[in-house]
């Protein structure tokens, strides 16, 4: 097949989406498929290059910084512009299927395949089809009608705080955007949730998708190839010690860091591996609990897997709903045991007591990191039976596997 893939983000200088993405690229050009690859990005962002042998057709996205008429560049304004090119690549590159990966790409790849008369899928790895904002910081599963005024108004509150009665003007606005991005996304195909709690969420949420498909398939993972990239390395510190990866930020549960140290007792550092606005928080909380502490900041992919190689125990707090994280699956692949808050699509990585631990407050998750750093027996178990989950359910033969079956379906 010939298949175009439309992202808001590809390798190397996106995170973890951008990762997975390339992994969708890269597994299906290994099968045959010819790869053809559309990127946007934004005004003073570096134009997005080739990589991998992938060219790159780079779509500009202008928006201006002003809240609400830049979501309007972004979206209502971007959408139509962007379709039109997309149908001329399909038309010219003669694509067989499309396959969106993003918020900003999603709706206008839907529109350019009924344009051009071909199949469309979409990937949902977050919430931008519940959210005005795309992040859906509260739980996606609770509340009124994602489009209706209580919703906006809530959405408002948790993105501006003490600032939100001045927002109120943009509500009929918010409301139309998320209700035209919902009707684009029930217009594809085939909608690809990364996790079963995505899927769920946007079944139980959005009535327009009551209609269309909606399959719970992964991200993808090189399990070999993350391995490989750990297997010669030696451990960065002589010293066991526990690790954090991910923005210091209180969606991440990077504000549940002291607690925790607090309550954990842990005799082994905390490396830490990333930053964000809560670094000050944590610093002062581990220096409050005596807690030995090791800020690292951002690190490039390679020095982060031999990191999380070695690593005694992953800390994963994150108190928001995860959509599915790269960083579990990369973590399972290398055998660390994980310590997680069992939310969003965590336990379709984590089995609990199988091939990790969760739990569901700062209270258990310090029992639970405290447990995994003194029991080297566990640790070995749990890693074990994480790496071969990570080898059935997420490397990525088995996801491009199932990619291609729902090609074929969309297709016949």
């Amino acid at each position: 097949m010939r298949i175009l893939i439309a992202t808001d983000a590809f390798p190397p200088r996106s995170g973890g989406s951008g990762w997975s993405a390339y992994e969708l690229a890269k597994g299906l050009r290994a099968r045959g498929h010819t790869i053809v690859l559309v990127q946007t990005y934004s005004e003073g962002e570096a134009v997005p290059q080739g990589y991998d042998e992938f060219a790159i057709d780079a779509f500009k996205v202008f928006a201006p910084k002003i809240p609400f008429v830049r979501n309007y560049f972004r979206n209502e304004y971007l959408y139509p512009l962007l379709g039109a090119h997309l149908e001329e690549v399909i038309r010219r590159e003669k694509i067989d299927l499309v396959h969106a990966q993003h918020i900003l790409t999603g709706p206008p790849s839907v529109m350019a395949a009924r344009l051009a008369g071909i199949r469309s899928v979409v990937t949902v790895r977050d919430y931008w089809p519940l959210d005005y904002w795309g992040d859906s910081l509260g739980d996606p599963l609770s509340g009124h009608s994602t489009t209706s005024s209580a919703e906006m108004i809530r959405s408002l509150r948790a993105r501006t705080g003490a600032a939100w009665p001045l927002g109120l003007p943009a509500v009929p606005y918010m409301q139309l955007n998320l209700r035209n991005k919902q009707a684009s996304l029930a217009a594809a195909n085939v909608v690809v949730a990364v996790s079963q709690y995505v899927a769920s969420v946007l079944r139980a949420r959005v009535p327009e998708l009551a209609e269309t498909r909606i399959e719970a398939i992964p991200n993808a993972v090189d399990v070999r190839g993350v391995r490989a990239e750990v297997e010669a390395t030696e451990p960065p510190i002589a010293e066991p010690y526990a690790l954090f990866v991910g923005k210091l930020a209180k969606n991440k549960g990077a504000d549940l860091l002291g607690d925790l140290l607090t309550r954990a007792r842990l005799d082994i550092p905390l490396v830490i591996v990333g930053e964000g606005p809560e670094r000050g928080t944590v610093e002062r909380a581990a220096a409050a609990a005596g807690q030995k502490l090791r800020m690292l900041g951002w690190l490039d992919r390679r020095e982060v897997f031999r990191w999380l190689g070695h690593a005694t125990v992953l800390v994963f707090p994150s108190n928001w709903p995860e959509p599915l994280s790269r960083v579990l699956i990369e973590a399972s692949a290398l055998s660390v045991p994980i310590a997680a808050m069992n939310t969003g699509g965590t336990p379709d990585i984590i089995v609990d007591e199988e091939t990790g631990l969760l739990s569901s407050s700062v209270e258990e998750l310090a029992s639970d990191v405290a447990r995994l750093a003194a029991d080297a027996p566990l640790r070995g178990r749990l890693g074990e039976a994480a790496r071969r989950r990570a080898e059935s359910h997420f490397d990525s033969a088995v996801v491009i596997d199932r990619m291609e079956k729902l090609y074929a379906d969309a297709m016949a």
